[in-house]
This record gives structure tokens, sequence and C-alpha cells, in this order.
């Protein structure tokens, strides 16, 4: 199976927010991903078999500043020992360069949701782990979206606090009735919406119970869109709207217009 047929939503997400990205996306080799099959000692998640098809050789412009995803670290030799040493509920798919704070990203199979699994950091002499997404596809789709939304002439940053209401239930209503769409499927710690040309991204920390913060980044083509949607988020929802940074910056804005 082709990987634009294993997950053709973020396949085509993914293409048409980063332009170029199918010439610079590199699929890791079949030998390599039974290997790691193999390794994992279970099926690959669905999301994970079409990453490495599709980057696991390079992650081109998506790839990120010092976790290293390739095939080939993770079944190098120095990611031996990480690999699998947590037992059979871990395995890493990300390799920490940065030897300060060695905090590779392993996948959860404890807490596993639309053919993916939660992904957590965990330092490489162990200790605590650090829920960061539910899914593997989340954090990928998360990342991207933020990087274009930090693109928009107007972005605004901040947080929603939702007094233990259904955030995302809320979110959708009022922005898919103004016209915003959800680009993938995602769970209740990640909203992922676009429109013309703006977009929304919306993050909470996994854990039980939910975190009360939501945190957004919001960008579009003018100021007035930006604040339209507050607005809207504002008036048609229980949720108190917080915010943390203008981009550029609004010196008349204190809250919501």
């Amino acid at each position: 199976m082709r990987p634009q047929e294993l997950e053709p939503e973020i396949d085509a997400f993914l293409q048409r927010l980063v332009p170029g990205l199918s010439d610079q996306w590199r699929g890791a080799s079949p030998e390599q991903i039974d290997r790691i099959e193999t390794l994992m000692g279970r099926t690959l998640p669905r999301f994970y078999r079409w990453f490495l098809m599709r980057m696991g050789a390079s992650m081109g412009p998506v790839q990120y500043r010092s976790l290293d995803f390739s095939a080939d670290r993770i079944l190098s030799p120095d990611a031996a020992g990480l690999v699998s040493g947590f037992g059979p509920r871990f395995f890493m798919i990300g390799y920490e360069t940065d030897e300060v704070m060695p905090l590779h990203l392993f996948y959860d199979f404890d807490n596993q949701a639309r053919d993916d699994a939660r992904v957590s950091s965990i330092h490489s002499m162990g200790g605590p782990t650090h829920p960061q997404f539910d899914t593997f596809r989340e954090m990928i789709a998360w990342g991207e979206l933020c990087s274009w939304i930090k693109s928009r002439p107007q972005t605004c940053a901040g947080s929603f606090d939702g007094h233990g209401d259904d955030v995302f239930a809320q979110l959708d209503s009022a922005l898919m009735s103004f016209g915003f769409t959800k680009p993938i499927a995602t769970g209740s710690n990640c909203g992922l919406y676009e429109y013309r040309d703006a977009a929304v991204s919306v993050s909470a920390t996994p854990g039980d119970p939910p975190g009360r913060y939501h945190f957004f980044h919001f960008g579009a083509s003018n100021t007035g869109l930006v604040r339209r949607l507050l607005g809207v988020i504002a008036n048609e929802t229980s949720l108190e709207v917080k915010i943390k940074e203008w981009m550029p910056s609004l010196p008349d804005a204190v809250g919501l217009p």
C-alpha cells in the first residue's frame, strides 16, 4: 500500500502546508521498516508505518531541531539500549541529540488511539514520563500548523480556561459555524482548525484528570479576522479567553476587543 493511502488526510495536509515537501522527504527502506517492527515486537501503528514510509530517511523541512526520528538512528548502536529499554510499554521513536537534556521521545502503548499511540519524553537515565501528545500524528500536524500560523501577518497566543467543560465540543461548534474545517481527526487534548487564510491550533498536556488550560495560537492575514474569531469564542462559548501576546504587538489591545 502506498503511504498516501495509509494516511490520506495528514499526507495531503502536510504537503499543502509545506510547499515542496514531496521533493524533500525520503522514506526508510522496506528492510529498515521490517527491522523496526521486529524490534517493537508488535504491528507498527498505522501512522508510524506511514511516517517511516514517508520520512523515515529524511523529514526535509519538517525535521525537528535536535530530535532525530530517522530509521537509521532508531536502528543505530548508540540507540540500542534505549529503543525498547523501558519494557514493552515504551518504544523510542525520537532520539534527542542534545546531550545537556537527553529527553528522548517514546511511544506509550498503554495509551493507544486512532491507529497511533501517545508520545511521551523520558530521560535517557529513566525517571518520570512526560506526556506530550495523545498521538504522534497530532504532534507532527500541530507542529507544522503552528509554523504556518507564525508566518501569518497577525498572530495571537493565549489560553482557554474551560472550567471543566468540554473545551473542544465548544470550540468545534463556534469555529465550524464560522466556516472552519478540521484537517485531521484529533482527541481531547489537541485541536487543529483551518479557514481560508487563517488557522487555529489548540493543545493541552495529556493527563488524568485532564488539564484545565488549553493553549492556542491563532494566525490570519489581518488583525480584524483574529479579533472576530476571538470574539466568536468569547461570546458563543463558556470558555474564558486569556491573551498572552499579539505578534506584531497591539499596544491598545487589552484582553478581547
